[in-house]
């Protein structure tokens, strides 16, 4: 018994979710620049007061339309703002509106799909047909709609963000909750006598967690964009608060005089939510491993 104990290969131990996770953003030079740019963009929404060479809503007669300089990298706007001060600031919120908006959709919308899927009935009825009249309006549309009823501001932002986002998560949520509670795990345990919320917290909620985690990564990019064109619109974050959105709004009325407000800010969109995007596929793929056999 001993030799054949001795002869018995040991086999390695099986990579977490996290290692899987960490191997795959590290793993590509695609994904490893897109790391790179969030924590780039991170660090300066956080360091805001000490990199912005100047106060973003400081204005000057005298610094009107300047073309870029040593003293104002990216020039002044029309009224004699710093652009790249301006630019810095603006991080901040489409940072935040595009971390927090996600994450509190998924909370909701999670919350309703699980209800959906795993009590059905009258309850999954009322919850699908209030989550189809919400997929009747496109994301963009149905965020100018709430947004011209409850106008700008940082919570009204993220509220109309976060319920044009709760659709899309409930009915993931509710997909991956009918299969779930299907498991031989969870009949199991709905046999035994355990109770419903403690069959929920314990065996649904962390059992549907990879899908809704890749697509909370996936629309932060999504929930960037759409703050930007809130704000370009007038909707979203109030001037002369700094936002990239309303840069560019700005920018576009003094095209002529100093086009590196738009140039700046479009460049700062461009390369956030391409960051997020290739990060959000990397992790997709590291964790439904069918979706990238299948590529």
């Amino acid at each position: 018994m001993s030799l054949l104990s001795e002869a018995r290969p040991v086999l390695p131990p099986q990579p977490t979710t996290l290692d899987v996770v960490r191997e795959t953003l590290l793993g590509k030079p695609g994904t490893i620049f897109a790391v790179l740019v969030i924590v780039i963009f991170v660090l300066v929404a956080i360091l805001a007061p000490v990199l912005a060479p100047y106060d973003p809503l400081a204005q000057s007669m005298i610094k009107i339309n300047r073309l870029p300089s040593s003293e104002n990298w990216l020039g002044t706007d029309q009224f004699g703002r710093d652009v790249l001060s301006r630019i810095i600031y603006g991080s901040r919120n489409s940072l935040l509106f595009g971390l927090i908006s996600p994450f509190c959709a998924a909370i909701v919308g999670t919350t309703l799909g699980v209800l959906a899927g795993y009590f059905g009935g009258v309850i999954d009825r009322v919850i699908s047909r209030v989550i189809d009249l919400l997929l009747a309006f496109p994301e963009l549309l149905l965020a100018i709609l709430i947004a011209a009823v409850l106008g700008g501001g940082f919570w009204n932002v993220i509220f109309v963000i976060t319920i044009a986002f709760v659709p899309g998560f409930a009915r993931l949520a509710r997909a991956q909750t009918m299969a779930v509670k299907r498991e031989p795990y969870v009949e199991a345990a709905i046999s035994v006598g355990v109770r419903t919320p403690v069959i929920i917290m314990r065996h649904i909620i962390p059992n549907i967690m990879a899908p809704i985690v890749v697509l909370a990564m996936l629309w932060v990019a999504s929930a960037i964009r759409l703050e930007a064109s809130l704000s370009f619109l007038g909707i979203g974050t109030p001037p002369p608060n700094p936002s990239w959105g309303n840069i560019i709004r700005d920018g576009l009325n003094n095209i002529f005089g100093s086009p590196w407000p738009i140039i700046g800010a479009g460049a700062a969109i461009t390369l956030v939510v391409l960051a997020f995007n290739l990060v959000g596929d990397a992790i997709r793929d590291a964790l439904d491993p069918s979706t990238s056999s299948s590529e």
